[in-house]
């Protein structure tokens, strides 16, 4: 099953969001703290509606614990990247992972050797970023497309 991370969210809406979108596509979703929020914040419950308790929501105290844990492909999405997503062949237990929405994936988490590659969603230049469930769903989508929509209703 494939696993969103999220390094360091802040804004509950997009977090309660990607629960939802989690939870439709059987996927696991992680979260990296400091959290910007509470998961208990009406705007994150709001968003996620009734999902919160079908999606798998996981929390790491750092950046370091999650990474000391089993190995898995990481794909960090960046601005930075130099790959665009869906040039991608994904497995169904890849990461991907998506920074904080004001300053993104810090280069010391971008340039760690527990990821894999540094991938892009192409946009028109000049603009700083798509906004991070808009981006997690584009990437989360083509993944699991490409796992011909595993455990879904297609």
């Amino acid at each position: 099953m494939l696993t969103v991370c999220l390094y360091q969210p802040e804004i509950p809406p997009n977090t309660g969001n990607i629960i939802r979108l989690c939870a439709n596509t059987g996927s696991q979703l992680h979260l990296i703290r400091p959290l910007g929020f509470s998961l208990d914040e009406k705007s994150v419950r709001r968003s996620g509606l009734d999902y919160h308790d079908l999606a798998r929501v996981k929390e790491f105290e750092s950046w370091d614990h999650y990474i000391g844990g089993p190995q898995r492909r990481i794909f960090a999405l960046s601005t930075k990247g130099i790959a665009s997503y869906e040039s991608i062949a994904y497995q169904s237990e890849d990461v991907l992972l998506f920074g904080p929405e004001t300053r993104g994936l810090p280069e010391n988490v971008r340039k760690n050797s527990a990821v894999t590659e540094v991938i892009r969603i192409p946009m028109c230049p000049n603009n700083r970023s798509v906004n991070l469930s808009n981006s997690v769903a584009i990437v989360l989508y083509e993944a699991w497309r490409q796992l011909d929509f595993e455990g879904g209703v297609a």
